[in-house]
């Protein structure tokens, strides 16, 4: 795959803070609808579409930007704009696929499909300053928590994708906190049964996330290269540096 250059990055990331602050600084149309609920909601959670942008060291040793999903999901503290939550992200940066025969006595008349993957899974605790309610939400936020990092092949079926086998070949940890900015944009509302709003919102935002140094595989590094039929660890070619990202993402909002 071919190296996406850092000025495109940079610029995709700029970009995603530039639509926050203009959409945040708009004024709030007027809503006016009858039997609208007015007690402030107590939750929100977001799902989201993500890219991961490696930065410093971690650009240095990875090829690729990463693709998955965020998920937030977070309680309100009464009366404050303080919101406490859970944010996850789940990125892919680094995937590949071969057809090999099922087995050697089989030969080539069964085949499978060998999948290997290179992910990030990143859990964070989030501290959250935003509006409960309006329909233009802008927010700041503090996150801290960790990255696991891995890479796993696993055995399909080339016909259904049905996992066969796995193996977990390589992970590591690395401690991660960051900050995030952003804005919620309200599509639409009701009230529940209790009387409490429900509003909707298309979501924009961006996070900065520090990862401390962590060990990890690139795409395409699981190779045996003294073919003795085994993954050695001294034979691998392990990569070692800090995991900064940065994450713009794209998604739904809701608060109940």
């Amino acid at each position: 795959m071919r190296r996406q250059p850092i000025q495109f990055r940079l610029h995709l990331t700029i970009a995603s803070l530039l639509v926050s602050v203009v959409l945040a600084g708009l004024p709030a149309p007027a809503v006016a609808q009858q039997g609208m609920a007015t007690t402030a909601p107590r939750g929100q959670g977001s799902l989201s579409f993500t890219v991961g942008v490696p930065v410093g060291e971690f650009d240095d040793n990875i090829d690729n930007l990463g693709y998955g999903a965020n998920l937030f999901i977070g309680g309100m503290l009464r009366n404050t704009p303080i919101t406490i939550g859970l944010d996850a992200s789940f990125l892919v940066y680094g995937r590949s696929r071969d057809r090999v025969p099922f087995s050697g006595t089989v030969g080539p008349r069964v085949t499978v499909d060998v999948v290997t993957t290179n992910s990030i899974v990143q859990p964070h605790f989030v501290i959250r300053l935003q509006p409960p309610t309006g329909p233009v939400r802008p927010y700041l936020e503090g996150l801290i928590g960790f990255k696991y990092l891995f890479t796993e092949t696993r055995v399909e079926d080339d016909r259904t994708t049905d996992r066969i086998a796995s193996s977990r070949n390589f992970d590591d940890f690395a401690w991660s906190g960051g900050a995030g900015a952003g804005v919620d944009i309200r599509l639409g509302q009701n009230a529940d049964a209790r009387g409490r709003q429900q509003s909707f919102f298309l979501k924009l935002g961006v996070q900065y996330l520090r990862g401390q140094e962590a060990e990890y595989l690139a795409e395409g590094d699981l190779e045996d290269t003294n073919n003795d039929g085994v993954l050695n660890e001294n034979e691998l070619p392990i990569r070692r540096s800090k995991t900064n990202l940065i994450q713009p993402m794209l998604g739904v909002a809701v608060t109940f």
